[in-house]
């Protein structure tokens, strides 16, 4: 049959389509509106992992910088920090890296060319002892009474044997016709007590105790050791009181002597007394030095009483305690600042401010130095002129490469380049007087070492000392001053 011959679609036929097409759409719309939901699931996901891959990368911005920060602090030595050389690690270069050791290493012992050293024999001996042959060395034959032809000369340098001697000092008693009885007076220095160490023996123990810093124990065992005098530690400690009242009246010459100098090197640092952090500070020339406890502040610092009296030029680290004289010049410290500029390199090794900083600072030291020696009269204008352009420069280089932060903390490298530009006077003042300003602030901390070396031998210092009733220092002594 043809298809014109077929029949047409019933009315029941198409409402059935219409249904299920109708039925169609609406699992469609159903399904769409499933589709929306899960885009908009989707989206809300999508930014969700966005929020926290921002914070993600935050927190990992932070944790690098810190690293970043624990990495600098571990790295601190010597050569970029304030840390003394007694705190680098043993077998590492200030650097901190290894390094291989050079093939042509200089060989130890006097260097070629200079002078030597050696013990010489003197004139008049303090003691001769004649050695004689018993017998002829061929025949055999005795030498006794035999005159001597000549003699060889062999002198031996040695100290006698220490040991204690006991004076027994007696105090006698006279009657006088008068019935009265008088006995001597005994000689100044003597103890009240029956039986005492000399003044020989007290000033040894603290000789050894304050000006070499020997610990107290070891004082004691290094007394008993070499003297036979079986000393206790108590017994040191109470010498060192004793001693610190004989002072008072050269520690106030030797203050007056630093307010009236021209350069006062000031410096501090930290030790332990009694398990308890505390501060010495020093102010220092090449020729005195006074050490005292105080507080790590500006009050601290005037406790000394050098510093609110001085006029001249005051070399000290960076610290802000010291910018607060202004009644002085300053100058600091240029090793701290080689140091400071030596870490931002190791920090930013691509860049190269810090590099032509360093060198313009050497540089003017190197001028500065030959100045001292006598090899030219004063730094020439085109030298100063050239070296300080330098160092202007690679801080403006510096600066550039590092702007300011929007917050109130900024970065170590524009610390230290704010420092420099807005300091630069003084930076640069040893430049201006190169005779007697010095680079660096070595004298202050060769003052301290000692102090750090027995920190390191002893763990920490004695207590405060409380002084014997009757010593002399008894009303007034407070410990921590001392003289070099």
């Amino acid at each position: 049959m043809s298809a014109a011959a077929e029949p047409a679609a019933s009315r029941e036929d198409l409402l059935a389509l219409i249904a299920v097409l109708r039925e169609q759409n609406v699992a469609l719309a159903q399904q769409c509106a499933l589709t929306e939901e899960r885009n908009a699931l989707l989206e809300k996901r999508a930014a969700l992992l966005e929020d926290k891959n921002a914070q993600l990368a935050a927190a990992n911005e932070r944790l690098a910088k810190r690293v970043a920060q624990l990495e600098r602090r571990l790295g601190r030595n010597s050569g970029n920090s304030n840390f003394p050389p007694s705190q680098d690690v043993f077998g590492l270069p200030a650097d901190g890296k290894p390094e291989a050791k050079p093939k042509n290493e200089t060989r130890r012992g006097k260097r070629r060319g200079a002078p030597g050293a050696g013990l010489g024999m003197v004139e008049r001996p303090d003691k001769v002892r004649n050695h004689r042959p018993g017998a002829c060395g061929d025949c055999g034959t005795g030498l006794r009474g035999v005159p001597s032809v000549g003699f060889a000369r062999r002198q031996v340098h040695d100290i006698p044997l220490v040991t204690v001697k006991v004076t027994e000092h007696r105090l006698h008693k006279v009657r006088c016709d008068c019935g009265h009885t008088t006995t001597a007076e005994a000689p100044e220095g003597l103890a009240g007590s029956p039986a005492s160490y000399g003044p020989n023996l007290r000033a040894l123990a603290v000789y050894l105790a304050v000006f070499h810093h020997v610990p107290v124990e070891r004082t004691a065992q290094l007394i008993a050791d070499l003297t036979g005098a079986v000393v206790s530690t108590g017994w040191v400690s109470g010498m060192v009181a004793e001693a610190a009242d004989l002072t008072a009246g050269s520690l106030n010459l030797i203050k007056a002597l630093l307010m009236l100098g021209h350069i006062v090197h000031a410096d501090e640092t930290t030790t332990r007394i009694s398990g308890k952090r505390r501060w010495p500070h020093v102010a220092c020339t090449d020729l005195l030095t006074y050490l005292a406890l105080a507080p790590r502040s500006r009050e601290g610092a005037n406790a000394l009483g050098v510093l609110p009296g001085f006029r001249g030029t005051l070399v000290h680290d960076s610290l802000s305690l010291y910018a607060g004289y202004r009644d002085a010049a300053h100058q600091l410290c240029g090793a701290h600042l080689i140091r400071e500029l030596t870490a931002a390199e190791q920090d930013h090794p691509k860049q190269k401010w810090h590099q032509q900083i360093r060198w313009a600072l050497a540089g003017l030291n190197r001028q500065a130095l030959r100045v001292r020696g006598g090899e030219i009269p004063e730094i020439s204008p085109e030298s100063l002129l050239f070296y300080q352009q330098h160092y202007h420069r690679g801080i403006a280089a510096g600066l550039a490469l590092h702007p300011r932060a929007p917050e109130r903390k900024q970065s170590t490298a524009r610390n230290l380049l704010e420092r420099l530009r807005d300091q630069a006077n003084d930076v640069l003042r040893f430049a201006d007087h190169p005779r007697q300003v010095p680079f660096t602030n070595n004298s202050a901390e060769r003052a301290l070492r000692p102090i750090k070396t027995q920190v390191k031998i002893s763990g920490c210092h004695r207590p405060m000392l409380v002084p014997r009733p009757g010593s002399p220092c008894a009303p007034t002594w407070t410990p921590p001053a001392s003289t070099a």
